[in-house]
């Protein structure tokens, strides 16, 4: 009785609050700053496409995530490295096919992409109805929209190349029933890549428009050295011809550096070379406990550094291959620019630094100075040296392997190849060579160019001689290497498993042969 008499004072109460005070519970609460209100002026919009961009610069949350760990590190150019099997054990399984849907490093890769994507779609939807003002004119707002439309391109791709088809969101997630999606197909997201970027090229400015402290911004150049690349992923080589011949028509947009190790220097960033780069700076913060977006410094410098005092006092990750050693030619000055082979003076602890029979050190992110020492960090992880995503030279050779496999103007092709070769004082070849020649001396040139710049895994992949290539490679290695490898399965290998908690998140299928 008494408990009824309280309950219905209690609605009472409720039913009087609730039509007295309407007006006041529909009043937005203090210190709540709605998205319109947010979206007011040209400084907002180009903080909005900062923040895009940030993304591309997370390389731990939960665990460390680089992409290198795949494109080198999975492939025949590198092994994992680190103290120990156990170090980075996700990475010791998916450079030996034994990769499970549980692979924590690709769930944090994963997710990485898509906070990109979500802060390119917040862009997208919002900047147009931002009103111009003295930051921005039209000529910039446009140019911002390119940016994010470019980078929407971007992680898409990155999603894409390893995962397969994944789901498609070009819209802000503003409710609960918007985020759950199903996998699109990937000539679904490839399709959709191709369009984002077609956008970007119309909007971008050339690299020479900017001014130097907004270089590293995404350009209409970079925007067609993608088109060049999904195209080439697509084996679409008339499109991606097409779009070469539109980044050569501004020829003096890019060149090769004078010397080759000025790309992986400080001096070096942004530099003639450079068509598209992740940006980083010096940031003494530490990271401990954190995760993404918590320091703006890479940890690759410290990952791939010797773990000897001596060498840089780093933790020994991403080890070139012998069978990368050996693909360079003789007096070709790239492999000392990409591999350090230490002594054993220099080595501090041999068994904690030879990873399986595998001395070598990955040096391009080193961050060495030019007279041969080690670069000091303000923190002990963290380095301010930007990562080449696009550089100049691989432009050159993607324009080739577009020219050789259309088998269209093989001449132009031999000749953009030995741009590459006379830069490094190798010979170039003088005489005509046919397609079969060509394209494997484009092959040939991509490896020792590019090595160790996360390039390699996805190349093998694009080419379709992931499997032939690995089990040559296997067969070739030490006993030490060959006892870990699991077998590699073609139609399954090529790609990597979905994240298992996206899959019961999203009810997402998995990719085939993965659990």
């Amino acid at each position: 009785m008494k408990k009824n008499k309280i309950k219905h004072i209690f609605l009472v109460l409720i039913v009087a609050f609730t039509t007295s005070c309407n007006d006041w519970l529909l009043e937005p609460s203090p210190g709540v700053t709605n998205l319109d209100d947010f979206f007011t002026g040209g400084n907002t919009a180009i903080q909005t496409v900062n923040a895009a961009y940030t993304p591309l610069m997370w390389e731990f949350n939960s665990t460390y995530y680089p992409e290198w760990f795949i494109g080198d590190v999975v492939s025949d150019d590198a092994l994992k490295g680190g103290q120990s099997i156990s170090d980075m054990a996700d990475v010791y399984d998916m450079e030996n096919f034994k990769t499970g849907s549980n692979n924590q490093f690709l769930l944090e890769y994963y997710r990485a992409q898509y906070q990109g994507i979500s802060r390119c779609n917040v862009g997208i939807n919002n900047i147009p109805q931002i009103a111009e003002d003295t930051i921005m004119s039209t000529k910039v707002k446009a140019r911002l929209l390119g940016e994010v439309h470019f980078l929407r391109a971007l992680y898409y791709f990155r999603l894409v190349r390893i995962f397969g088809g994944v789901p498609l969101v070009d819209y802000v997630i503003d409710s609960s029933n918007k985020w759950k999606q199903p996998r699109a197909s990937i000539e679904e997201i490839y399709d959709f890549i191709v369009s984002d970027l077609k956008i970007a090229e119309k909007q971008l400015w050339y690299k020479s428009e900017y001014t130097k402290d907004n270089l590293g911004r995404a350009t209409k150049g970079a925007a067609q050295a993608m088109l060049m690349k999904v195209n080439l992923y697509r084996h679409n080589y008339e499109e991606a011809l097409k779009w070469g011949n539109s980044f050569f028509e501004k020829e003096d947009e890019y060149s090769l550096c004078e010397n080759y190790a000025d790309n992986f220097s400080l001096d070096g960033e942004n530099g003639p070379e450079s068509v598209f780069e992740i940006q980083y700076m010096q940031d003494p913060t530490s990271d401990y406990g954190e995760g993404n977006g918590f320091t703006r410094g890479t940890f690759t410098v410290i990952m791939t550094r010797s773990r000897s005092a001596a060498l840089g006092g780093g933790w020994g990750f991403n080890k070139p291959t012998q069978d990368l050693y050996n693909e360079f030619e003789s007096g070709d000055i790239r492999r000392e620019a990409t591999i350090l082979n230490p002594t054993d003076n220099q080595m501090e602890t041999p068994e904690q630094e030879i990873y399986l029979n595998c001395r070598y050190l990955s040096r391009k992110y080193m961050l060495m100075n030019n007279d041969g020492s080690f670069y000091t960090l303000t923190h002990n992880s963290r380095a301010p040296i930007n990562i080449k995503m696009i550089r100049y030279s691989d432009v050159l050779l993607m324009y080739a392997e577009a020219a050789c496999e259309a088998n269209r103007d093989l001449e132009m092709a031999q000749r953009r190849l030995n741009q590459v070769r006379e830069r490094v004082n190798l010979p170039t070849y003088d005489t005509s060579l046919n397609q079969t020649e060509l394209r494997r001396m484009i092959r040939h040139e991509r490896r020792t160019e590019l090595a160790m710049e996360g390039h390699r895994w996805f190349d093998l992949c694009r080419w379709g001689i992931a499997k032939q290539t690995i089990d040559k490679y296997r067969s070739n290695e030490s006993s030490e290497v060959q006892n870990h490898m699991g077998d590699f399965i073609e139609g399954k290998h090529e790609l990597f498993p979905i994240p298992n908690e996206e899959i019961n998140l999203g009810g997402l299928t998995q990719n085939n042969g993965y659990n």
